[in-house]
Parts: structure tokens; C-alpha cells; sequence
């Protein structure tokens, strides 16, 4: 073996207050470490969301440099991109710095271009990949990744994609921490949590979503893993709380069926998270057999409660739709979160504001909002850059003359105070408690008894932003 100790590394840090972030392990990067395992000898992989002894960079840096002759590391998200930059641009150069995920596939030439210190980027999936660079076999020859040479960026063609069944399940050994829900450093409830990615790719083809128009990248059809080796794979787990990674677990209702039934069958007692669409709201048969299965939170992307934007974003639904899904869904015991996105083109003030409103109408239990970016490659780029008043950043950040940043920010702000008022927090609570049975009567208890530390963190949080007194103060004259 050439490599004696490899370092994968998850780059984000995430405050103690942002527990929601720290939740779930990086499944994508357990794949691709464990893929390597047989081929150094030793693996080690760094979630820096829960490496506190290395947070500093200087302690981090010292230990990469002392024990590791190659370093792997996820950029999947655009937060934090500037930071994880600097991060790379410190990397000791005598070891081999190699760079994967979602976002390192979109910006490979950006990324070449910031940060010196890369060797190779990997593009898209990484599993085989990384292998081959571990056995240290000619770059030229390497299918999917992207690399240095005579000081210009060679691109080899893409590499075929695997099949799903052939890919060795996370080696969940390779983690240093428990994930669960802490604040803080207190585990306010003491139930783990974990993640099982039971398929690749999706059927759809929404327009804020841009991977598969990366020219650089591969766009992944919707590739199931067999329902057998997923139920062995969640059987394995020892966490209680599982989080299934797919795009949209139910995008086969079928498949969805067979699954519960499996799990039924096996008597397996956890409890289970999924991103969905609202078509999973027309298979009744189906949400029955979620709701026997152990299923108890539904992530749903919603994104607008107006069609014009809806159409906008090729969702494929209406507003009439959403309604009429989420009567059926509210019969069934599910904490239901939606997702929502914000400053659209051509979207005005009051249809921003609109979505709290809406979110109550339906019946979501909670919500998550975001304003629209648009990615390089993004369906949306030639529309915003035709639409009179409205501007792109290199980091494709929207705005427009009516719309700075700030305005977006404060819309933001509002929409925020507007949805998650003390009552809402209540209502949570007694539906994860008593409706969907999320917690256990031991785990409720420490939930209450380590309340008012997590509620005086959040105040604490807001308070020195400087921004609760003006929320709530603009969300009361705006309900007025």
C-alpha cells in the first residue's frame, strides 16, 4: 500500500446552538472512506461538526500534518464556501489533496483556480474513484476526475456509473462521535440518530435543482437499491431515529410498499424520516403501512404556495394540489416539515409573506425557507438575466433593484417570526410527543427537563444578533 493513513473530512463547523445541522453523518463521504478501507492502512474520517478538539484551524492543520499522507475532502454545500476555501489553501503540500461532493463537481475549474493546493477533484460519485487514486494508478487513465498537469486542468471523461447494489453499506466504525440532538453540549434527549440512503438519483426535474446540467458532472436516473439490502442495512443500525437520504423515498410506491412490509415483517422498532413529494398523499395504502412501519416525519418540498412560481420552478403540481394532499396527510400521525423558497422572479413582497400564512393553512407542522439561488447551470440563469431589475452574484446569489440582499434578509426574518410564534412551539411539541410518538416516555422527560437551557439558548442566539426585539416588533405591525 502506498498510503499509510488517509484523512476524509467533513469541512463544515456548525455553532452548538445549530443542533438541527449536526443531526445526521455524512453518508455520501462514509461511502467513498469505506470504499477505501482495504486500500490504506488506516482510514480515519473527521466530521468537523463534532471535532471540537480540532475546530481550531491550527490544531486541525497540526494533525493532518503529523498523521495523514493524503487528504479527501466533501464540498457539497455552497454555505460556508469561502471558509472552506481558506481551509484548503493551508493543506501541508507535501501530501495529496483531493476534493469531491456535489458543489466541488459544479466549480471544479472555480475551484482549481482558488485554491493552488488541489491535486485532483473527483467528480461525481467518488466510491470507484478514489480507489483507483488509491492504488495509485496513472491520473490519465482515471475516468471521473479532474487534475493537474504541465500547469493546465485535464478533465477525463466521465466515468459509468455503478450499480447501487454493488456498493459496500457505510462502515458506521469509522465515526469518532454519537450523533443525537445536543445543544450546547447537552444531549436533550438522548436518542441517536443515523442515515441510510436506500437509492440514487431522481425522477424529477425541477429547475432550481442543477446537477444534472453540469456538463462536468452526470446526472444519476433514479437507481434503486434492492429492498432486501436496505432492510438489512437499517436491521444493522443501532441508532433508533433514521433518516432514509433519497431525493424521494416514495418516488416508486410500490417499492415504498414492499419496503414497510419488510420491515413490518422483521419487527423492526425505529423510527423513520424521509424526504417525499405530495403525490405520495394519492397511495393511502401506502401511507397506512408508513404509519405501521415506524414512519414519523415527512420532509416535503413544497417551495411556493403560488402556481405562477410553481410552474416557474417545474414543480409539477398547483397550490390546489398541495391543498388536497395535505387534507389526506393531516389524517395520518406524521410531523409533516415543508421546504419553501423565497425570492422568486418577479415575486412580490406580499406573495414572499404569503408563505407562513399558507404553511398554517395546510397544516405543516414546521418549515424551512431559502431564497432562491440560481447555480451556473441552472435553467433559471437566462430567465433571471432577461428579467429587467434583477442581478446574479458570482456566487449565485439572486437579487434585484426592488430586492437587495438586506430586503431579502429581513423578509426572511419576518416570515420566521411569523410562522414560529410560542404557540407553534407548543404545537410541535405536543405533535412529536403525543401525535407521531417521535419520543419515548424517557426521552420526553429529559426533552422537558432540558427545555428551558435549549429555549434560553435560542433567545440567547437571537438576542445577540441583535435582531428578536426587531422581528417580532415587524412581525406584530405586520399582523396588525
Amino acid at each position: 500500500m502506498r498510503y499509510k493513513h488517509a484523512i476524509f473530512i467533513n469541512p463544515y463547523i456548525e455553532s452548538s446552538v445549530n443542533s438541527t445541522m449536526k443531526l445526521f453523518p455524512p453518508i455520501g463521504l462514509e461511502y467513498v472512506a469505506t470504499s477505501a478501507l482495504d486500500l490504506a492502512e488506516k482510514v480515519t474520517m473527521l466530521d468537523l461538526r463534532h471535532e471540537e478538539e480540532l475546530s481550531n484551524t491550527t490544531k486541525l492543520l497540526d494533525f493532518i500534518d503529523k498523521n495523514a499522507d493524503i487528504v479527501c475532502v466533501s464540498i457539497g454545500w455552497d454555505r460556508q464556501y469561502k471558509e472552506i476555501c481558506e481551509l484548503l489553501n493551508k493543506m501541508p503540500e507535501k501530501m495529496p489533496l483531493v476534493v469531491g461532493g456535489y458543489k466541488a463537481t459544479e466549480k471544479v475549474e472555480e475551484l482549481f483556480e482558488l485554491c493552488p493546493t488541489i491535486d485532483i477533484i473527483v467528480r461525481g460519485e467518488g466510491e470507484e474513484s478514489i480507489r483507483d487514486i488509491l492504488k495509485d494508478l496513472p491520473l490519465d487513465d482515471i475516468p471521473g476526475i479532474s487534475f493537474r498537469k504541465n500547469g493546465k486542468v485535464i478533465h477525463n471523461k466521465n466515468r459509468p456509473l455503478p450499480d447501487v447494489d454493488t456498493l459496500p453499506c457505510p462502515n458506521r466504525s469509522l465515526r469518532r462521535s454519537k450523533y443525537s440532538l445536543t445543544l450546547n453540549g447537552i444531549d436533550a434527549t438522548g436518542l441517536s440518530f443515523d442515515s441510510v440512503l436506500s437509492a440514487r438519483g431522481c425522477p424529477y426535474n425541477c429547475k432550481f435543482c442543477t446537477f444534472s446540467l453540469n456538463p462536468l458532472g452526470q446526472k444519476r436516473n433514479y437507481a434503486p437499491r434492492s429492498v432486501k439490502s436496505v432492510v438489512d442495512e437499517v436491521e444493522s443500525v443501532k441508532a433508533k431515529a433514521i433518516l432514509f437520504s433519497d431525493d424521494n423515498l416514495f418516488a416508486d410506491p410500490k417499492r415504498g410498499e414492499k419496503l414497510c412490509d419488510m420491515i413490518i415483517e422483521r419487527k423492526i422498532k425505529k423510527k423513520f424520516i424521509c424526504q417525499a413529494r405530495i403525490e405520495i398523499a394519492r397511495y393511502p395504502a401506502l401511507l397506512d403501512k408508513m404509519v405501521k412501519a415506524g414512519f414519523k416525519a415527512l420532509l416535503i418540498g413544497i417551495e411556493s404556495p403560488h402556481d405562477r412560481i410553481l410552474k416557474q420552478l417545474n414543480k409539477g403540481f398547483d397550490q390546489a394540489t398541495v391543498r388536497k394532499a395535505f387534507a389526506v396527510l393531516r389524517k395520518y400521525p406524521f410531523y409533516c416539515h415543508g421546504y419553501f423558497i423565497f425570492g422568486n422572479i418577479g415575486e412580490t413582497e406580499s406573495e414572499m409573506l404569503y408563505i407562513s400564512e399558507f404553511a398554517k393553512e395546510i397544516g405543516v407542522d414546521s418549515i424551512t425557507f431559502n431564497k432562491l439561488r440560481i447555480e451556473k447551470f441552472s435553467p433559471l440563469r437566462q430567465l433571471a438575466e432577461s428579467t429587467p431589475g434583477y442581478h446574479i452574484t458570482e456566487r449565485g446569489e439572486l437579487y434585484s433593484d426592488q430586492f437587495s440582499h438586506a430586503t431579502l434578509k429581513k423578509i426572511g426574518r419576518r416570515l420566521k417570526f411569523a410562522f414560529y410564534t410560542p404557540t407553534r412551539f407548543a404545537k410541535m411539541m405536543y405533535k412529536c410527543i403525543f401525535v407521531v410518538k417521535f419520543f419515548t416516555v424517557k426521552e420526553t422527560a429529559l426533552l422537558f427537563i432540558n427545555m428551558p437551557r435549549i429555549l434560553a439558548s435560542v433567545i440567547k442566539r437571537e438576542v445577540q444578533k441583535g435582531k428578536l426585539a426587531d422581528s417580532l416588533k415587524r412581525t406584530f405591525i405586520s399582523n396588525k
